[in-house]
């Protein structure tokens, strides 16, 4: 049987049965499509018990139609699922988060969201096709998106252009996510050190690198196999 990405674990609290969810690693070793870790799997798992779950995420992701069929089942489950993010929630982990009917995020904790990748072969047609399929599968994981955070779609699509990371104040403050873990708890952290909202991009950074490796006099010439070696060592 294949590594599952999932795993149970019970506890009994005061003779009540509470469960954990934990999602680490990669979200399907490859598809749910002819393996043994199947979404019906999944399913009787999660529906083996009742009441409320906790779910714990640390995961870059990994296959969308996965995290789909996690995201639904989670979403039409019977209980509160309360979505803890560990570390990371990037991509395919982003959506199934936004299933939480609470979501939290530890204040070290990153979200990352982007637009949807495939690998295709063949002509320009079916380049376009691939293109056109794209385009959807983005438009299915914006309505994800915007169910949980109430944000105009043409506002997440430029943040999953971008590919855009979060910390937890800005999840907060876009509504990926409702609470910080562990606010509000004793520290003696000095108030102007408190955790600030911040975003950056591929984008931003890829924009910051390239004014770092064009040279400021005009005359200076750099080979265009010099910039991309630069590029490569500044991204590393």
């Amino acid at each position: 049987m294949k590594r599952k990405f999932w795993n149970w674990i019970k506890n009994d609290a005061g003779g009540v049965e509470e469960r954990t969810l934990v999602l680490n690693g990669e979200i399907s070793d490859e598809t749910w499509y002819g393996d043994e870790v199947t979404p019906a799997l999944f399913a009787k798992e999660l529906n083996a018990g009742s009441g409320n779950i906790t779910v714990w995420i640390n995961s870059p992701g990994g296959d969308v139609y996965a995290a789909a069929q996690i995201y639904n089942m989670l979403m039409e489950y019977k209980g509160d699922v309360t979505v803890k993010v560990d570390a990371l929630a990037a991509s395919a982990a982003s959506v199934i988060a936004m299933a939480g009917t609470t979501v939290l995020m530890s204040p070290l904790a990153m979200m990352m969201i982007h637009n949807p990748i495939t690998v295709a072969i063949g002509d320009s047609k079916e380049m376009q096709k691939a293109g056109e399929m794209l385009n959807e599968v983005k438009e299915g994981i914006m309505n994800a998106y915007e169910i949980k955070t109430g944000m105009d779609r043409k506002r997440i699509s430029h943040l999953m252009d971008a590919e855009s990371w979060f910390n937890a104040k800005k999840a907060v403050e876009l509504g990926f996510a409702d609470g910080i873990l562990h606010e509000g708890e004793s520290t003696d952290e000095p108030e102007d050190m408190a955790l600030e909202g911040m975003m950056f991009s591929r984008t931003a950074v890829t924009n910051s690198l390239l004014t770092k490796l064009i040279p400021k006099k005009p005359e200076a010439k750099v080979p265009i196999e010099q910039l991309e070696k630069r590029l490569q060592l500044l991204s590393h």
